[in-house]
C-alpha cells in the first residue's frame, strides 16, 4: 500500500506539471506523452510476466498483473485529465492489451497446467474471445482495432478478478461466469468490424458503428 502511496503522488505531481505546460496542440499523430508512456510501460510488463512464470514465482506474477491492470486504468484516465487523446494512444493501448492478455493465457499454462485442463473449455472460449476480434480486425484492416466497447471493458474487469481468483484458487465459477461477457463482448466486436467501412477507433457500442454507417450513407446520397 506504501508504494501506490508514493506512486500516487508522484502522478499527481506528473499531473500538476503538465497542467502548468503551455498549451500543446495534441493532434491524433501525437505519439510522446504521458498516457502513451503509461501504455509501453503496460507492454514492458509482458516479458516480466514471462520471468516470473518460469521460474514459478505465482506471487511475484499475479503482483504484475495487479500493476499491469492498474496501468491499464491510469493510461485512459490520464488522456481524458490531460486532454491527450490520439490515435496512436488508442491504438498503443490496444496493443497493450492484447499483449498483456496473451501473456497471462500462456503464463497461466505454464504456472497452472492442472488447473487449466479443468477448466479447458471456459479458457477457450476467454482466448478465442479476445484474439477472434483482433484476427478479423487484421484481416479487414491490415491493423489491430481499437474500439474500447463498453462491453470489452466490463468482460476485462470480470476476467481480471475471476482470473486471479481461479489461479489463487478462492473460487471457481466466477471464470465461467466471465465466460458469457467475454463471448457477447467478442461478437460485437466482430460484428462492428464487419458493419464499418473504414477503420475507426473509440466505438463504445454497435449502435454507434450503425450511426456512422447511417451518417457516411446519408453524406454519399447527397
Amino acid at each position: 500500500l506504501h508504494i501506490f502511496f508514493i506512486i500516487g503522488g508522484y502522478l499527481k505531481n506528473l499531473i500538476n506539471v503538465h497542467k502548468r505546460l503551455p498549451a500543446m496542440n495534441h493532434t491524433k499523430d501525437t505519439i510522446i506523452n504521458l498516457p502513451n508512456l503509461v501504455s509501453l510501460i503496460r507492454i514492458l510488463m509482458a516479458p516480466i510476466l514471462f520471468y516470473f512464470a518460469f521460474t514459478k514465482q505465482p506471487n511475484w506474477y499475479i503482483g504484475v498483473i495487479v500493476f499491469a491492470v492498474f496501468t491499464d486504468v491510469l493510461d485512459g484516465f490520464l488522456a481524458r485529465i490531460l486532454n491527450q487523446i490520439t490515435t496512436m494512444g488508442s491504438r498503443l493501448d490496444s496493443w497493450g492489451d492484447f499483449i498483456i492478455y496473451s501473456t497471462m493465457a500462456i503464463c497461466a499454462w505454464v504456472l497452472w497446467p492442472d488447473i487449466i485442463m479443468r477448466e479447458q473449455f471456459y479458457f477457450m472460449i476467454i482466448v478465442l474471445s479476445f484474439t477472434l476480434p483482433v484476427l478479423v480486425g487484421i484481416i479487414k484492416f491490415r491493423t489491430v482495432i481499437s474500439y474500447h466497447t463498453w462491453s470489452v471493458k466490463l468482460a476485462v474487469a470480470v476476467t481480471i478478478v475471476s482470473y486471479i481468483l481461479l489461479f489463487t484458487e478462492i473460487l471457481t465459477w466466477p471464470f465461467r461466469i466471465a465466460t458469457l461477457f467475454c463471448l457477447y463482448a467478442a461478437i460485437e466486436e466482430i460484428a462492428i468490424t464487419l458493419l464499418i467501412q473504414h477503420k475507426l477507433t473509440d466505438i463504445r457500442t454497435i449502435w454507434q458503428a450503425l450511426s456512422y454507417n447511417k451518417k457516411a450513407n446519408n453524406s454519399m446520397i447527397r
